[in-house]
């Protein structure tokens, strides 16, 4: 029998603070959002079959963003929060609940401004 996706992780919800601004009013507020986290288990979970084992091997720590709209603090108008981070993947180093930062953002890469 094939296990769950949720077999491998541990979930905890947190709430992060997120700067975004009304399409309405022009203004720049900070926002907390709620997000999931979910961590790979150290251990494989035990009744896995070779499929889940493989499975295992390529599966990442990630984030997914709950929270899809929220109101403006200035105007009070509902605007939907940007789809495009509502799912991080972590780096190795990310466990201790920093901002969330997507997989392909390397601080220390010199070509993102040859772009």
């Amino acid at each position: 029998m094939a296990l769950n996706e949720r077999d491998f992780f541990t979930e905890k919800q947190e709430t992060r603070p997120t700067a975004l601004t009304c399409p309405r009013c022009k203004r720049r507020n900070e926002y907390q959002l709620r997000w999931v986290r979910r961590i790979k288990k150290d251990r494989i979970p035990p009744g896995a079959d070779e499929r889940d084992r493989a499975l295992y091997a390529k599966l990442r720590d990630y984030m997914i963003r709950i929270d899809d709209v929220v109101n403006c603090a200035t105007c009070r108008t509902r605007f939907e929060v940007p789809s495009h981070q509502s799912l991080v993947f972590l780096q190795p180093g990310d466990r201790d609940g920093g901002p969330p930062r997507p997989a392909n953002d390397d601080p220390d890469d010199d070509s993102r401004f040859n772009r």
